[in-house]
């Protein structure tokens, strides 16, 4: 499949005319082949009024039609075989494994969507039955359907290429609910965005689907993605990058005239709490671990573990000298892009010259295109006397606070903002004290583990990838997982409604049942 760096609107592919957009490659920051061309506020209209035309007629497709759709976009993107993992690598410097893994991730994510979707569970049917009997007022006959928002904005993001992006979680949850997908291209991977587009176009075609559908934007400022926020017929957007972004697109939803929901994941840190006797047994082998999961894919997971809270002691001490050294033999690894590779190299600076903060430990060097791993250690006291260490550095940076005693780790706990995942590393002589913090984590954070780390979020029906402001913009909602879909849902109730007038999704979810 060739680039041609069109935008992908109404099933037809057209050059955008406002500005040009380039790839680069990640390790070099040479410029890749093909420009592709930034949407016009035009191209925003056409493709929004075709996404609402589209939304009467899908949003009422057939459980199977729906669900083999998800499939068809799954058998498309693996069809675009080596090609699409090439480019993602060149664009985002992710080695050949991981990308792979995406992909196949990416595949997962959406037969599991199909799944959902053929079981009718979304839906949420109820059946209330009338009671003219009752007394003192007959009783009317109730039913209870999920009905889809209307057209969403996906805005692609820059460190999951293929999973959180054009065909990622967002996208096929708010399909499977039922609402066209209008996605904002990243502008850090163009190339990857058009191979998977034209694979979602493909599908909605394959299928028989309204050409207003899907729909692939390239924006060459914040023009466009903007515009779609504000756009009166986008009715739900799904966001995934820094925390200024997510909060500039919730403030331009709540300023409509009718606001929409922004499911914006943004900040977090995740915190890692070590308790005394794992500490004890295996504090070294826990460091070695810590590291393992800091570094990888250059800490630029949104769960890499980025902050240790742990008690003073000699338990803590094996695990800084067993984490430091080994983070001496890290290889400095190439990051997204040459701005956030900056960006990680003045959050480093900055905790390398916080006066309360002690830097432990760094990795290799590398080139100005890759992260150098750094491990930096503080104070309880300190920790909560200087808000600004709670900050975020997107990259393999970590800090370790030094608490002097169990209330003072827990008046820390206490401080923390909303996070995606809190981590505890105990042995059984913890249980008792890791049973007085697990309460607080369950008002911290959406995902408790033990005796792992964050990264690592499962495609699973149980999962949860959402927290507590600043982790993400609604902390009731997931963006991993199929309560996913929850989110471009919302409930209508029935009302002796004679039964040739009602959906025939009732009748659907009956016969499955």
């Amino acid at each position: 499949m060739d680039l041609t760096g069109e935008l992908l609107i109404g099933g037809t592919a057209v050059r955008g005319q406002s500005g040009e957009i380039f790839g680069f490659e990640a390790a070099t920051g040479s410029k890749l082949p093909v420009s592709f061309g930034g949407a016009t506020k035009q191209d925003l209209e056409n493709a929004a009024c075709l996404a609402w035309q589209a939304f009467s007629t899908y949003r009422e497709t057939g459980l199977e039609e729906r669900a083999a759709f998800l499939e068809k976009i799954a058998e498309n993107i693996l069809n675009i075989g080596d090609a699409l993992v090439e480019r993602a690598m060149a664009e985002t410097g992710l080695p050949k494994g991981r990308i792979e893994g995406e992909r196949m991730r990416t595949v997962i994510q959406l037969r599991m969507f199909a799944t959902e979707v053929r079981s009718g569970k979304f839906l949420e049917l109820r059946f209330d039955p009338a009671d003219p009997e009752r007394k003192p007022v007959p009783k009317p006959d109730l039913k209870l359907r999920n009905v889809a928002l209307g057209p969403v904005a996906v805005f692609g993001a820059s460190n999951f290429p293929l999973a959180f992006s054009v065909a990622g979680g967002d996208t096929a949850s708010a399909l499977a609910a039922g609402c066209p997908v209008i996605v904002k291209a990243h502008s850090a991977h163009p190339g990857t965005s058009e191979l998977v587009g034209r694979a979602v176009q493909k599908a909605v075609a394959d299928c028989k689907l309204p050409v207003g559908t899907f729909a692939l934007l390239f924006d060459s400022g914040r023009e466009i993605g903007q515009g779609l926020v504000a756009d009166k017929r986008i009715r739900a957007v799904g966001f995934t990058g820094s925390r200024g972004g997510g909060t500039a697109l919730m403030k331009i939803a709540a300023e409509r005239r009718q606001p929409i929901p922004v499911y914006a994941e943004m900040s977090s840190i995740n915190p890692v709490i070590l308790f005394p006797n794992a500490l004890e047994k295996r504090g070294a082998e826990i460091g070695k671990a810590f590291v393992g999961s800091l570094i990888l894919g250059a800490g630029q997971f949104c769960t890499n573990p980025g902050l240790i809270l742990a008690v003073d002691g000699k338990g803590l001490d094996a695990f800084i000298d067993a984490a430091s050294q080994a983070l001496l033999q890290a290889p400095a690894q190439t990051m997204l892009t040459g701005g956030i590779c900056k960006a990680y190299a003045s959050g480093v600076a900055k905790l390398a010259g916080h006066g309360e903060v002690k830097s432990l430990s760094q990795g290799l060097e590398g080139t100005e295109a890759q992260g150098r791993a750094a491990l930096f250690e503080t104070t309880g006291r300190a920790f909560l006397k200087h808000h600004d260490l709670q900050d975020e550095v997107f990259g393999a940076a970590g800090l370790i606070v030094r608490c002097k005693d169990e209330t003072e780790l827990m008046e820390i706990i206490d401080t923390l903002e909303g996070q995606l995942t809190a981590a505890l590393h105990i042995d059984e002589a913890d249980h008792p004290a890791a049973a007085k913090i697990l309460p607080k984590l369950e008002l911290l954070a959406g995902r408790l583990l033990v005796n792992g780390f964050g990264t690592g979020v499962e495609v699973s029906p149980a999962m949860v990838h959402g927290g507590p402001y600043p982790s993400t913009s609604d902390g009731r909602s997931t963006s991993v997982g199929t309560m996913a879909i929850y989110r471009f849902l919302r409930p209508v109730c029935y009302q002796d409604i004679p039964a040739s007038l009602l959906p025939d999704h009732f009748a659907a979810v009956a016969s499955i049942r």
